[in-house]
């Protein structure tokens, strides 16, 4: 009777902290309500009531994997179908508040195992798919962008390394042509530096002696000339 007593007693504390949690959730503070859930199930930890208006008031503050744990316990604890399905489906929202479409699409597949009537579940489960579609399209999209712009990158690259390629070749080619040039440049200077024969100079005196001997010459060749002329003969009467 003792244990009896004791027992209705701690289940009455129970039920009260439980009750004191759901006041002050319908306020939204939902601080408080976890602060009274959570003394609930100080004095009995396997409460599903107790474990399941807690993780409700954790989802509220957006403290979703903790929520999250919470409802996984009352998952494992419910003894009804009914229960189950209720902690699956606020499981899968707490994916959908992360976007995590596809473990949100698991939650809500396992709330409808347990209760396929549940509507809420039909259509959450139908619009993280939707979303799940969505974002993978456009992860494809990003995927596929990416490759472009990786692709855009590379060409430019490619092409910069051929321009500097032809550049290069050019640079050569008008190093060589300049070289060629020089070497010309140098032969005709080697061409220029070569003693060159200069016609002589002669001095005015030079010159005047020349033209003197010039004229002897030319005096001494007249002089001759005229001892040699022929002198005409006078032919004697032959009468």
């Amino acid at each position: 009777m003792l244990l009896l007593i004791v027992s209705n007693t701690a289940m009455g504390q129970t039920n009260r902290f439980i009750l004191e949690g759901n006041k002050l959730y319908d306020q939204q503070k939902y601080k408080e309500a976890e602060a009274d859930y959570s003394k609930a199930l100080a004095k009995d930890p396997n409460n599903t009531s107790g474990l399941f208006n807690l993780g409700n008031s954790l989802y509220q503050q957006k403290r979703y994997d903790s929520s999250r744990k919470i409802m996984s316990e009352t998952a494992k604890l419910a003894s009804s179908k009914t229960g189950k399905a209720a902690a699956n489906y606020n499981i899968g929202n707490t994916y959908m508040s992360q976007q995590k479409w596809e473990d949100a699409i698991n939650s809500y597949k396992q709330t409808l195992r347990n209760n396929p009537q549940d509507v809420d579940a039909k259509y959450n489960l139908s619009y993280a798919e939707e979303m799940m579609k969505k974002q993978q399209q456009q992860n494809k999209d990003k995927k596929q962008d990416k490759q472009n712009k990786d692709q855009q990158k590379q060409d430019q690259k490619d092409k910069q390394n051929q321009d500097k390629k032809d550049q290069d070749k050019k640079d050569k080619q008008d190093q060589q042509k300049q070289d060629q040039n020089q070497d010309k440049k140098d032969d005709q200077n080697k061409e220029d530096q070569q003693p060159q024969s200069q016609p002589s100079k002669l001095t005015q005196q030079q010159a005047d002696q020349l033209l003197n001997a010039l004229q002897q010459e030319e005096k001494k060749l007249q002089d001759k000339m005229k001892k040699e002329k022929g002198v005409p003969v006078k032919l004697q009467k032959d009468w």
